[in-house]
């Protein structure tokens, strides 16, 4: 797969980088910057708005590589250059999705076509008519898509490099200079995807091909990369560091979504609501304690989450099989500094135990570290998924009561549904839902691929690690961004709650009546028979008729329950007596559970969140 796109190609951009008067000048010389490089085309739409295509014939788009520089020597909104090769540097949006920032799109914009399989054409075509990938084009945010995306990996293969380097020169290899070290150090960011990739396609190895690349603008250097490793060195550790990137990432959206979903609890924490069983009205509980169950939810996600950052390894320095005998050859035996260099290369890169004066690697492991730790952290991002179907779930059946709803731009002009206008479906709550099913589903190959590590390794683990470890965090992600989304702008309809509890609520207070009735000299057995008749009544005036419960009004108006008439009988059936200790709970476990946690993660809870929910 081409790390760039060789092709004609027509590409939309808003220009946003572009002031007025810059557009206007170049509009004014054909689309052409003061210094001809940049062509593009000012068309209108159906609707009159300009709209700017570039037109640039035979462009190499490159991917990932070298976006400080692309945007450090790119022209605003145009085009740039790096190392002579022609780039696109995207200032508006790309197909229609804009970004926050210019290095952010050509993130995206790498992701989205290093994703693919591309073919020349010798024709200008749309890039948004070539197939993109939804997880990455329509929901992935720039935070996450950054983590995964190619620069990322091969960066970290190159500190990886580093690391192990600089780590067997200071155990006393002496074919390892310091300037050899300094020209990695210095060439860490500039990668040649081109260049990887022609490499690739000669060894049909991706590592070798890295290894090359890299050796080639730190050429001092070339003869001691990858000195006693194995692909998995860079390959498995370079896993893990990802993943514990991604897992903080999401750490910090789990905290936002207990942040707002904790004023939401406390807001509403004292409002009765009918509790339901089987979807059935059941006793009464209040809005916000039935908040607090999401919240719970969530609150073991993050502990998780906690658990495995503290927790999860590296692979570590092990050698082809595990056994670490290449660097036990590269040491003269000496057992003592293998094991060093293990702690000197786990330490460069943020997995030394302080407390324990350890390592935190795996103890043992074959070619590659065990299947196992990719499968906690699939079946973890699929038990947040679970939380977030959980909660919005709850809140689409209570769009439909009425009683609640998630946030609806109305005024922005959001559409419900093309054929019924009055609609205010809780897509954003379905898309949730949608996108955490796709993530429960992944958990399943972790566990297939743990099982089928023949021996100390087989290669089918390959290809599906690739797409399912990315592909769960960028999910989770955009999942957390919608619950964060939807909880800061639920809209609750107190009255609408209030009537449906009223409908349910004499049958409920039935028995408080009857006991009312006894303790003033009424006969019980005759009260529970009256009691019984009017209930059916009034539920099938309630089925039979459609009309409202009038089980109150029944036994307003029966003798037997005069020791109840009047207002009495009103302040038996007030909700609030009916909610057991709902509110007290709330309050309790926001200040016991919750409380703690945010104030612990005080700065995660202030940390503005880049990417928002756009579609």
């Amino acid at each position: 797969m081409p790390p760039w796109l060789h092709v004609d190609f027509v590409l939309y951009t808003s220009m946003g980088g572009l002031s007025s008067e810059k557009r206007e000048r170049r509009e004014e010389k054909g689309g052409k910057g003061d210094d001809g490089s940049l062509d593009f085309v000012s068309r209108a739409d159906e609707n009159g708005v300009k709209k700017n295509w570039i037109w640039r014939e035979d462009c190499h788009i490159i991917i990932d590589g070298g976006i400080e520089d692309v945007v450090g020597s790119g022209r605003e909104g145009g085009m740039g250059g790096v190392d002579g090769r022609s780039v696109v540097v995207v200032g508006g949006s790309i197909s229609g999705r804009a970004r926050v920032s210019i290095a952010n799109d050509v993130s995206i914009f790498s992701l989205v076509l290093h994703s693919l399989h591309f073919t020349p054409h010798h024709h200008r075509r749309r890039l948004h008519y070539l197939l993109t990938i939804p997880t990455m084009y329509r929901y992935a945010t720039a935070e996450m898509s950054s983590i995964f995306s190619p620069a990322s990996k091969f960066t970290l293969w190159r500190k990886l490099w580093l690391a192990l380097s600089s780590s067997q020169m200071e155990l006393g290899l002496s074919n390892i200079s310091a300037s050899q070290l300094h020209e990695m150090a210095s060439q860490l960011h500039n990668i040649d995807f081109t260049k990887a990739n022609d490499y690739e396609k000669k060894f049909r190895h991706d590592v070798m091909a890295h290894v090359h690349t890299f050796g080639e603008v730190a050429p001092s250097a070339a003869p001691i990369l990858h000195l006693g490793a194995t692909s998995c060195y860079v390959g498995d550790n370079a896993d893990i560091l990802q993943m514990k990137l991604g897992l903080q990432l999401v750490k910090s959206k789990l905290i936002k979504v207990l942040s707002v979903l904790s004023t939401f609890a406390e807001q509403y924490k004292d409002v009765p609501t009918l509790g339901y069983t089987h979807y059935q009205p059941a006793q009464l509980t209040t809005v916000g304690k039935r908040c607090t169950l999401w919240m719970h939810d969530f609150l073991l996600d993050y502990h998780r989450v906690v658990h495995e950052l503290e927790n999860l390894p590296l692979r570590g320095v092990k050698g082809t099989t595990g056994t670490q005998a290449s660097f036990l050859e590269l040491f003269e035996g000496d057992h003592a500094k293998v094991r060093e260099l293990e702690t000197l290369v786990a330490k460069k890169l943020g997995f030394y135990d302080e407390a324990t004066g350890k390592p935190r690697v795996v103890a043992v492991s074959g070619q590659t570290y065990t299947r196992k730790i990719d499968y906690h952290i699939l079946s973890l991002l699929s038990a947040i998924s679970q939380s977030a179907y959980k909660m919005c779930g709850d809140l689409r059946l209570l769009s439909n009561l009425k009683e609640i709803e998630e946030p609806f731009d109305d005024k922005g002009g959001q559409v419900g549904s093309s054929a019924m206008p009055y609609k205010r479906n809780p897509m954003r709550s379905e898309r949730a839902c949608s996108l955490a099913r796709y993530v429960m589903s992944l958990p399943i190959n972790g566990a297939h691929t743990t099982a089928t590590q023949w021996l100390e390794r087989t290669l089918d683990d390959s290809a599906v690690r690739r797409i399912v470890l990315p592909e769960a965090f960028l999910g989770v992600d955009v999942i957390l961004n919608l619950v964060i989304n939807i909880g800061s702008g639920l809209v609750v309809w107190p009255n609408v709650i209030h009537k449906h509890v009223m409908e349910e609520l004499p049958f409920m207070a039935t028995e408080v009546i009857l006991m009312e009735c006894v303790k003033a000299g009424g006969d019980r057995q005759e009260l529970h028979e009256a009691m019984r008749v009017h209930s059916f009544e009034a539920g099938r005036v309630v089925k039979g008729q459609g009309l409202a419960n009038d089980l109150l009004v029944r036994i307003g108006n029966d003798p037997l329950f005069a020791a109840v008439h009047g207002e009495k009988l009103m302040n038996l059936v007030n909700p609030t007596l009916f909610v057991g200790r709902a509110v007290e709970q709330t309050s309790e476990f926001l200040k016991e559970e919750v409380m703690p946690v945010l104030e612990e993660e005080k700065e995660l809870v202030e940390k503005e969140i880049v990417d928002g929910v756009n579609v």
